[in-house]
């Protein structure tokens, strides 16, 4: 916790060492990014997925405020809780949450890549295998695509030119897994940002815009253009479908995990998710009883 208020934050997050490498020795860390409004639901299996090893990861939660639930002590989740202010689904305040929580990450120097997860993500991968992946990947992973029709382009509002064309704007999923360099970008953005939060409104939905437009924008050459949480849109609706307890079973988890194609350090690989939503909290006894056996996390 601290008292910076936001723009103190983002301020003193911008900041970034002018040298590359470190002067002494600092293991890099993965930095889980919580994007709750209150319990994590499957926090105990989280807790299995971290545990053993500490120093290889940080945690930051940003909860809605009225929560006043803490974790208990010995929990990897207690004291990860971050200033927050209130989220509305699909306003400009989920784009805020989710810059005040890559600013908290990047106040420490360790965390080198950072994922954004809600109380209905789950692993796909023990955390060896996805600290690996994550560290050793040559690209950032921020869904952005063309959509011509109403839920994309049709988003667009003509009062952003010049700074965003028709041509530039792209829709994605706002579930990304940015490096250190893209984060700074992200909370640093001072052009487009602002455009945003002026025109952008609640029918624009702003966390499935923001981030696909501007990193297709300015970083397109280093972004895999994908994201690395799986979400299930078949069903159509604003909202993806969702698994409850019967839904889970060792066949939906081994699709999950190696059911597609994708590329990864240009090489083809059947691993394209690391993640998975939407989760309900009554699964959560069956991905655990599933854990080891399937994701090898040991419960």
């Amino acid at each position: 916790m601290h008292d910076m208020t936001d723009e103190e934050l983002l301020w003193r997050a911008s900041m970034a060492p002018r040298i590359k490498g470190y002067p002494f020795d600092r293991v890099p860390k993965v930095a889980f990014l919580f994007l709750t409004r209150k319990e994590l639901h499957f926090a105990p299996l989280w807790e299995k997925f971290f545990q053993g090893h500490e120093g290889l990861y940080s945690i930051y939660v940003h909860a809605d405020p009225s929560f006043n639930e803490s974790a208990p002590e010995g929990s990897v989740f207690h004291g990860r809780r971050v200033p927050s202010k209130p989220v509305r689904w699909g306003q400009f305040t989920m784009m805020e949450a989710e810059r005040r929580l890559l600013a908290n990450a990047l106040l420490d120097l360790s965390n080198q890549r950072f994922v954004l997860l809600s109380e209905s993500c789950v692993p796909l991968f023990n955390f060896p295998a996805i600290y690996s992946y994550l560290i050793n990947s040559t690209k950032t992973y921020v869904s952005s695509y063309d959509d011509p029709g109403p839920n994309g382009r049709g988003r667009y509002r003509i009062r952003m030119r010049p700074h965003v064309e028709l041509q530039q704007w792209r829709k994605g999923s706002q579930w990304f897994e940015v490096d250190r360099n893209l984060a700074i970008e992200i909370i640093s953005d001072e052009k487009y940002f602002p455009v945003f939060k002026r025109y952008c409104k609640p029918s624009c939905y702003v966390d499935e815009h923001y981030l696909s437009t501007f990193v297709g924008i300015k970083f397109w050459w280093s972004n895999a253009n994908r994201s690395l949480t799986w979400v299930d849109w078949s069903k159509g609706g604003p909202h993806p479908a969702r698994f409850g307890r019967l839904d889970v079973t060792i066949e939906l988890l081994e699709r999950l995990r190696n059911g597609s194609t994708c590329d990864y350090n240009g090489k083809t690989t059947n691993i394209c998710f690391l993640f998975a939503r939407k989760f309900l909290s009554n699964s959560l006894t069956r991905l655990l009883r599933f854990a080891p056996k399937v994701m090898d996390i040991r419960t």
